[in-house]
């Protein structure tokens, strides 16, 4: 084979299988697929035959002070060994660990009865340092990446074209199109028959030397060179304890443990490897993450079927079915027993049809599709999410080695009732109670630091500022973010602090000041916000871009609301965005002058913005400011200052005509929306941008502006028929030669109109010119009656009494009210 030296070979490490099922000659080595509960149990039945007095597993060497925390009572799988670069934790690699893993029932197995166990692939310091496969001077002689070692060592990558995968070459020879059926009928349905223990081992053995022979490496270069330590490290073993030594490896790596080479060579092998520091400790894994489809190397397509198949002690068909049904039934779908016998009878027929031992997965699925969804894919999803891969998280004991910002989290997490779970879940925060509070103030916090654990969810409830929604989902990933966010601090909130500085101190643009100003204030980081606001303070002072400052205010507005509700002083914050609109109102109507469209529609969107900042900014600046200062402003105070200098500005882009048509359209369109603007105003000017000598696409633009956007404007069109009759008039009015130019803009504006809208102002517009406007009963829009309707109204105060809780001495005051209204 390629990659060894022609020197005098060591004598060939070997196990022979006798006819008792018993083994001699050399090392015991156990050649498994990662992950398979087939593997799995063969291994367990193989340990407790031969009664090695060493196990040795494949796995990084600095794991094995880790090994003894398997035993705890605290540690279920699915795990992972985690271990990364102490001054680089983003150069990270898993090892992960299920409870059907062959590595990890070796090392249980080993722990139950008082025998060493050790891990012998190649160092992580070397891994690590090495990087990907592709970077290597010399592909022949390197060992795995850290993207490689945290796929599985051994197992290909998926990136990796060049790449064999074993069991498909295998599973093609045996005449199988599907890896994973071929390992089912060969593996997983074989249980150990007629005492003969270590055959499965010795079949697959032959197999993998048979693909080393045709294949060489088979694309996995570097698994010489961790081969090569792999030789050495079982040679250490024998030398201590004699042959009774069992490996615990992928069933590639069998051919070349049993391969003869020297000690001088495997060394030569290993000579010249680059290093790194690196800590490693056991981490949480998820089934969901055991899949293939995440993009694990060596994940598998059923975690969830292939637990069930090494947990159920018997008649895993059945219990299976149950499963199902039981996940089905929690979706309030109508499944009774006789589905479940029914679906376990088809599943046996389809595998006796099909030629198969038993019934596999490819068997229930088809079973279930049948009989318990009726054919539908729509429930057979969820059963392959929630089951066949599943949302298992493991979990770590306290005692297991942790940055220290990692125990921080941790005691906080157990403290705030906060616990990391793998399925995704809402959850809904009232701020103005304590523990959801800091709930809050955590999440935050974590998202500064990029420990994306939640993720801010749209409310189904209040708009208010005191409450949030939360969608949380815990990642093992996490765990490597945790790691990195460690170079800030040791606990949270000193993390966030620091890290919030240096975001500001490296911020480029005005508005990602401003929004980490927001989210200073959402974290509640009282350290950073100063460091952050002077930051702010300067960099406002310097740009004199509108569009930069108009970006920016939204969110610094937004932030004053969090005043209240979190405690925290927002007087600067307040100073600071008065001044930075005030700056908007100077340099706005210059800014949007002699734009071209595209430019335009951008800078529409700013005065949007800055028009819902000028809203809020009114209604919070008295309460930002000090009691005294509050007290003299008085009802028209700061409120009335600010609004009524933003509406001045809005008509000055609302009547120049060197301003682009959507602005001033949109301009229109607030001021009449804050009734600034009468109705009649409104129209005349409608009209006059709507007149023959206005070019066409000037005018379109303009009624973008007014009605488009999503802004309402298709019921203000509906309520008020002068404004679409002259929209009306308009259009029918366009040339034919610039309609086609207009009718895309067009188009546009209306397409985002709810379908009832649109319906009405289709029948608006056929009723025809000659009755809109018109102050006749006729002119109501269809389906609404000119006059109130009392009778209808009252029908329903009994409901209303109801949901509010009142009782009947009220009604007679609801009605009274009813009839005022």
């Amino acid at each position: 084979m390629s990659g060894f030296p022609p020197e005098a070979a060591a004598p060939e490490p070997t196990h022979v299988a006798d006819s008792r099922g018993t083994h001699s000659g050399g090392p015991l080595l156990l050649g498994v697929r990662h992950h398979g509960p087939g593997s799995a149990r063969a291994v367990r039945a193989a340990l407790q035959a031969a009664r090695p007095r060493v196990v040795l597993v494949e796995g990084p060497p600095e794991a094995d002070a880790l090994i003894a925390l398997a035993a705890d009572e605290d540690m279920r799988p699915p795990v992972a060994l985690l271990a990364h670069v102490v001054d680089q934790p983003g150069r990270s690699a898993f090892w992960p660990l299920a409870e059907f893993s062959p590595e990890w029932v070796a090392i249980r197995w080993a722990l139950e009865h008082d025998v060493p166990a050790r891990f012998i692939d190649l160092p992580a310091t070397h891994t690590l340092a090495w990087g990907r496969e592709d970077e290597a001077p010399d592909a022949s002689a390197t060992p795995s990446g850290p993207e490689d070692a945290a796929e599985a060592p051994g197992e290909p990558s998926p990136d990796e074209a060049l790449r064999i995968d074993p069991l498909a070459v295998l599973a093609e020879t045996a005449g199988y199109d599907d890896p994973e059926r071929w390992w089912e009928d060969v593996i997983e349905h074989r249980g150990v028959q007629d005492g003969d223990t270590f055959g499965p081992f010795e079949v697959l053995g032959e197999a993998m030397g048979a693909l080393r022979e045709a294949y060489g490496s088979g694309g996995h270069d570097r698994d010489l060179v961790r081969e090569a330590y792999m030789r050495l490290q079982v040679r250490a073993a024998q030398r201590e304890f004699g042959d009774d030594v069992a490996v615990v490896c992928g069933a590639w790596h069998v051919p070349a443990l049993r391969r003869k080479a020297t000690v001088a060579a495997d060394r030569a092998l290993l000579r010249g490897l680059p290093k790194a520091k690196v800590d490693m400790t056991w981490v949480p894994w998820t089934h969901r993450r055991l899949s293939r489809i995440s993009g694990y190397g060596a994940g598998i397509d059923s975690p969830g079927w292939y637990g069930h198949l090494f947990s159920a002690p018997d008649r895993p068909i059945e219990r299976w079915m149950t499963k199902v049904a039981g996940l089905l039934r929690d979706e309030d779908r109508i499944i009774s027993s006789a589905h479940v016998i029914e679906a376990v009878r088809l599943a046996d027929t389809l595998a006796a049809m099909r030629g198969r031992p038993l019934p596999g997965l490819t068997e229930t699925t088809d079973a279930v599709r049948a009989v318990m969804c009726e054919g539908s894919d729509v429930p057979l999803t969820l059963v392959h999410d929630r089951l066949v891969v599943g949302d298992v998280l493991g979990e770590v004991p306290a005692s297991a080695p942790a940055v220290p910002l990692q125990r921080d989290l941790a005691r906080l997490q157990r403290r705030l009732r906060l616990k990391p779970e793998a399925p995704e879940r809402e959850l809904e925060l009232d701020l103005r109670k304590e523990n959801d509070a800091e709930r809050s103030r955590l999440l935050h916090r974590l998202r500064l630091l990029g420990i994306e654990w939640g993720a801010p969810a749209e409310s189904r409830g209040s708009t208010g500022t005191f409450r949030e929604t939360w969608r949380l989902c815990w990642e093992p990933e996490l765990a490597v973010r945790v790691a990195e966010a460690g170079v800030w601090g040791t606990t949270v909130l000193a993390a966030a602090t620091a890290k919030a500085e240096a975001d500001a101190v490296a911020a480029r643009a005005l508005a990602d000041v401003t929004a980490l100003a927001e989210r200073c204030l959402l974290a509640e980081l009282p350290d950073a916000l100063p460091v952050v606001m002077r930051i702010l303070a300067d960099r406002a002072a310097l740009d004199a871009d509108v569009g930069h400052l108009a970006q920016a205010l939204p969110a610094l507005v937004r932030s004053l609301r969090y005043g209240d509700v979190r405690g925290t002083g927002t007087h600067a914050l307040a100073e600071v965005a008065a001044g930075l609109a005030e700056r908007v109102f100077v340099g706005l109507p210059p800014a949007c002058a002699a734009l071209d469209a595209e430019a335009a529609e951008e800078m529409r969107g700013h005065v949007d913005a800055v028009h819902g900042a000028v809203g809020l900014l009114g209604e919070v600046t008295t309460a930002a400011l000090p009691a005294g200062e509050a007290d003299g402003a008085g009802a028209a105070g700061p409120r009335s200052g600010i609004r009524a200098r933003w509406h001045t500005v809005l008509r000055t882009l609302a009547t120049r005509d060197t301003i682009p048509g959507v602005i001033r359209g949109r301009a229109v369109r607030l001021l009449l929306d804050d009734g600034e603007l009468a109705q009649d105003e409104a129209a005349r000017l409608m009209g006059l941008v709507l007149s023959p000598g206005t070019a066409p696409g000037d005018a379109a633009a303009w009624i973008e502006g007014f009605v488009g956007g999503g802004s309402g404007g298709g019921m203000l069109l509906v309520h008020d028929e002068r404004l679409l009759g002259l929209v009306d008039a308009w259009l029918t009015g366009v040339p034919a030669d610039a309609f086609t130019d207009v009718l895309p803009l067009l188009r546009r504006t209306f397409s985002v109109y709810e379908p009832g809208v649109r319906r009405t102002l289709g029948e608006l517009v056929r009723r025809g010119p000659g009755v809109r406007g018109s102050a006749a009963p006729t002119s109501a829009a269809p389906g609404f009656d000119p006059e109130l309707d009392t009778e209808r109204a009252d029908a329903v105060l009994p409901v209303l009494h109801l949901l509010l809780g009142l009782d009947e001495r009220t009604a007679t005051v609801d009605n009274d009210l009813v009839g005022v209204s």
